[in-house]
């Protein structure tokens, strides 16, 4: 391996007396496991924040041995980790891009998203304004891990005209003729999901508990199951900061 690429820290795992080897998402390698080798010291601990934005020079021998990566800080996402919100937002979006996907493999669209999400949550002036590409970032990985909902047509009718609601066993959209005798069964489809634009604070609530039932019976399982916790955490600050609970 012989990579220069840009890259964001989603993962840090201490090893050896001095050592770390990070997790670092890449644009055209996808997830990329490498030992840096310093980690703990003074120069290089700010550089291995989960968030932040590098410069990655990757190196190994062969394929089967983990690289050896030097590490440039491009931005710092560091002080923004002093601030509840947006510190519990990073630590569930790197956690849960380092943990779901498979290494090696290139996820162009979702290293995009992540960077545009981190970008957000550190440009916006409250939660309300990144929240709603958090659900489509958890809804994006989903689809790229091949469990996307199928949100275009109604299950039943093959309509794309009012969609309201999603059955929780299939996954495909349900227009809101045929999901009302089935109230209370089916989960919410919210405006945003599908067409992008701002959202409300209940439709980002609907919008969670949607990318939330399926990250959770499809991605957070076995070794992954722990992540759910992070979630629930994030998710009740954010709930809390709309007002809902």
């Amino acid at each position: 391996m012989n990579i220069e690429t840009p890259a964001i820290v989603c993962a840090l795992r201490m090893h050896a007396e001095h050592g770390a080897v990070v997790r670092l998402m890449t644009p055209d390698d996808g997830l990329q496991a490498a030992y840096v080798r310093g980690a703990r010291g003074r120069r290089m601990r700010p550089v291995v924040v989960p968030g932040n934005q590098v410069q990655a020079r990757l190196r190994s021998r062969t394929e089967e041995q983990l690289a050896h990566a030097e590490l440039e800080l491009v931005h710092s996402r560091a002080p923004l980790l002093s601030e509840p919100l947006p510190a519990a937002a990073i630590d569930w979006v790197t956690a849960l891009t380092a943990t779901a996907l498979p290494e090696g493999q290139p996820y162009p669209r979702l290293y995009a998203a992540l960077d545009a999400l981190l970008a957000l949550i550190e440009a916006a002036p409250s939660a309300l304004g990144w929240a709603s590409l958090l659900v489509r970032y958890e809804l994006l990985v989903l689809a790229e891990l091949g469990f996307g909902l199928d949100l275009d047509r109604c299950a039943v009718t093959g309509s794309n005209d009012d969609l309201v609601a999603v059955s929780p066993r299939s996954g495909r959209a349900v227009s809101a003729t045929e999901a009302e005798p089935y109230s209370g069964k089916l989960l919410s489809l919210p405006k945003f999901v599908r067409e992008g634009g701002a959202a409300n604070w209940p439709e980002i609530r609907d919008g969670l508990e949607l990318s939330g039932y399926f990250l959770l019976r499809d991605v957070l399982t076995g070794r992954t199951a722990g992540l759910a916790e992070a979630r629930s955490r994030l998710v009740e600050r954010l709930l809390r900061a709309g007002g809902l609970i």
